[in-house]
């Protein structure tokens, strides 16, 4: 049994783990921030543009089933604001750390001394001889 908590904590105190349960933590607040902006900012805003249409009340009843297809509409609209809001995040998140890891413009080559100079030139004699 000794030997299982210890195999078990060596395993939870590595690296990957911890930064995964940190992702997943403050995944959970953005989350929170992200649907707070579909719901509370854009969806009252879309619903004015689409004249107050609330699709999440749309549905159809077949045999005593009720369809909820406005549910599904508004949850693929929650979907594409939430990947839209996501893609932006990682976009300048890539931009920030894309300037940070350009290299500096290598410098030109130094212009070689006067001896170099005169080394090559007598190396030049030498193969023309």
């Amino acid at each position: 049994m000794s030997n299982f908590l210890n195999d078990f904590k060596a395993f939870a105190m590595r690296g990957n783990v911890v930064d995964m349960a940190v992702g997943v933590i403050i995944g959970g607040a953005f989350g929170k921030i992200v649907s707070s902006i579909v719901d509370d900012i854009l969806m009252p805003l879309i619903g004015v543009i689409t004249g107050g249409t609330d699709f999440s009340g749309l549905m159809w009843k077949v045999e005593g089933a009720e369809v909820k297809y406005g549910m599904f509409i508004q949850n693929t609209i929650d979907f594409l604001i939430i990947a839209f809001c996501v893609f932006l995040m990682i976009k300048g998140i890539s931009k920030l750390t894309r300037k940070k890891e350009e290299p500096e413009q290598p410098e030109a080559a130094p212009e070689p001394s006067a001896e170099e100079k005169l080394l090559g030139e007598i190396r030049d004699l030498l193969k023309n001889k």
